[in-house]
């Protein structure tokens, strides 16, 4: 597994991030940065699923690709 996760600041100033599969070890810890990156920035999240990825939730109106 790649455990990457890609940042990028758009020019209106949206941050975009995309990753791939992520391993087990390295799960919660990439959402709770996900999360803390969302709270501190605030603003709306919007997940785009990228027909080649799979998508799953882990919690009742939380789900995000890798």
């Amino acid at each position: 597994m790649s455990d990457v996760i890609n940042i990028e600041i758009l020019e209106d100033g949206t941050i975009s991030y995309q990753t791939d599969k992520i391993s087990d070890t390295n799960h919660v810890s990439a959402d709770s940065f996900l999360k803390e990156l969302e709270e501190a920035l605030g603003g709306k999240v919007v997940v785009k699923l990228i027909p080649h990825k799979e998508a799953h939730q882990h919690r009742p109106g939380e789900a995000h690709q890798h």
